[in-house]
């Protein structure tokens, strides 16, 4: 489920620098790249090297990968650090080799990698969420993984993860990472939120169109129609007797109501 691949040993040849400050800005715009070398036991120096000979050499290594740089005729082993690039042309404009010890252990941060494609994920039961994508290290200079591939074709359904104690590294490396961090898991396809923020959104909807109908007079889709008022319904009975004709009807019937010889 887990492969950790040891990286081989890079070689870059450097030069000592004696132009140092604001005046290296020359050096970048001749292809040359300014940088320093420390560590223990040796003095620190300013160095210079080639740009296109130290990419390629930190495309290959990275910061955990051993690099055997040349200086003089002498080979000094050194991690590649502190690497700088310019934020607009994304040139690199600075880096720092970092001498070891090779019987001594050192601490490097390693990139995880994942390899083939999780159950869940084609059996498109759920997504899946990569939390963490490096784990810091701790191994000789020359036992430094490359790399450590993480295989999740086992994760078959929603709420499966692997953390980080679940990865067995080799036995000359010690992973220091919190054990207990996610390295992978499958999530919901829809998460919770989702669908509570999607059924707010449709509940606001509702609402607005039922205010603008409220506000026009007209009727919401899917509501009934108002009915009409109580005084419009009643405009169809007979219009009730005006008052003269009601004087004049109570006056005929006191008169059939008299005696005759009155």
């Amino acid at each position: 489920m887990y492969n950790i691949q040891i990286m081989k040993r890079v070689k870059l040849t450097v030069e000592e620098r004696k132009i140092t400050g604001k005046k290296v800005k020359k050096l970048r715009r001749e292809g040359i790249l300014p940088a320093n070398v420390y560590g223990k036991n040796i003095k620190s120096m300013s160095v210079q090297v080639k740009d296109k000979d130290f990419e390629k050499a930190y495309n290959e290594a990275g910061e955990t990968g051993l690099v055997d740089i040349d200086l003089k005729g002498k080979t000094i082993p050194v991690l590649i650090h502190n690497v700088q690039k310019d934020p607009v042309q994304k040139f690199y404009i600075h880096a720092d080799f970092y001498k070891v010890d090779l019987t001594q252990k050192v601490k490097a941060m390693v990139p995880l990698l994942i390899v083939d494609v999780a159950k869940a994920v084609t059996d498109k039961l759920g997504l899946l969420l990569q939390p963490l994508s490096q784990v810091e290290v701790e191994a000789l200079p020359e036992d430094l993984p490359e790399k450590i591939e993480v295989n999740v074709e086992a994760l078959a359904e929603v709420g499966q993860q692997i953390t980080v104690g679940e990865i067995k590294p080799a036995k000359d490396v010690t992973i220091v990472t919190d054990p207990s961090q996610v390295v992978v898991k499958i999530g919901e396809l829809v998460s919770k939120e989702a669908q509570a923020q999607a059924a707010a959104e449709q509940a606001a909807s509702e609402a607005a169109k039922a205010a603008t109908a409220t506000e026009t007079g007209t009727p919401a889709e899917g509501a009934p129609a108002a009915e009409a008022p109580a005084s419009e319904a009643g405009k169809a009975e007979a219009p009730p007797l005006r008052q003269g004709s009601a004087g004049q009807a109570k006056t005929q019937e006191k008169a059939k109501e008299a005696p005759k010889g009155a």
